[in-house]
């Protein structure tokens, strides 16, 4: 079964327009906990706009109850980072290479171009006993050079699965990731995969998609849970991991 890691960041972001510290980060992540999410998920950038460093401290706190939950810090090594890092200790740390000003993660590392700039910084984390997964564009011959790097993991940026899914070209976009899943299980590599998935893409994503260990799901989550709450939307996001399963069988 795929792990569901809920990104809280959209949490945040909508408590830092007022000053009144609602609705709460620790209180959203122990909902979807509660419900059965596998993880939390949060992407602190420099500037603050969503994830606070006292997050990241006070979700740190929380999974400490639940030991077998996992805590993934993502964002930019070269940014505020492996500060974070350092001082909690999560259970996975994925690397991105999104710049201080981006409005969202857009891109995945271009490998083996970036491969000397990460090398310090996954060498530093796997020193500290964190997982590595790095932020990749659906390309199966970057796989090997994430590898030789010493990254665990790579997560598969999902953007463009997800804009050919509402297009009704599902299964042209597929391929792609599915080349890359054999590719990466072919050196040792673990699949993660984010962005922009959702309730109605999910199950086929895993169906066709062979191995994906964990998904980080952020703003449809927490779109979908305005409307039906944390916990439901936790159930319905495990319905349609399940579902992907299933119909794999």
């Amino acid at each position: 079964m795929t792990a569901l890691s809920v990104n809280v960041n959209k949490v945040a972001l909508l408590r830092n327009s007022r000053h009144l510290d609602i609705p709460s980060v620790v209180r959203a992540a122990s909902a979807c906990l509660e419900a059965g999410a596998h993880g939390i998920t949060v992407h602190p950038r420099p500037d603050e706009r969503h994830i606070r460093t006292s997050d990241v401290m006070d979700l740190a706190e929380l999974m400490r109850a639940w030991p077998n939950a996992e805590y993934n810090i993502e964002g930019n090594p070269f940014h505020n980072l492996m500060a974070l890092v350092d001082q909690h200790r999560p259970h996975q740390c994925t690397l991105v290479p999104d710049s201080t000003d981006q409005f969202t993660s857009d891109h995945g590392w271009d490998l083996p171009k970036d491969s000397e700039r990460l090398r310090p910084a996954i060498a530093q984390l796997k020193a500290w006993g964190v997982r590595v997964s790095l932020f990749m564009d659906p390309i199966p011959s970057a796989m090997a050079h994430a590898k030789a790097l010493g990254a665990d993991r790579v997560e598969l940026y999902t953007e463009s699965y997800a804009h050919a899914f509402a297009q009704g070209r599902a299964e042209e976009s597929l391929l792609a990731f599915a080349d890359t899943a054999r590719a990466a299980h072919a050196v040792g590599l673990g699949i993660n995969a984010g962005h922009d998935l959702n309730r109605e893409n999910l199950p086929l994503f895993v169906q066709q998609v062979p191995g994906v260990l964990e998904v980080s799901i952020g703003h449809a989550f927490m779109a979908d849970a305005l409307e039906v709450g944390y916990a439901e939307a936790t159930r319905q996001y495990l319905s349609a991991l399940g579902a992907g399963h299933g119909a794999q069988s």
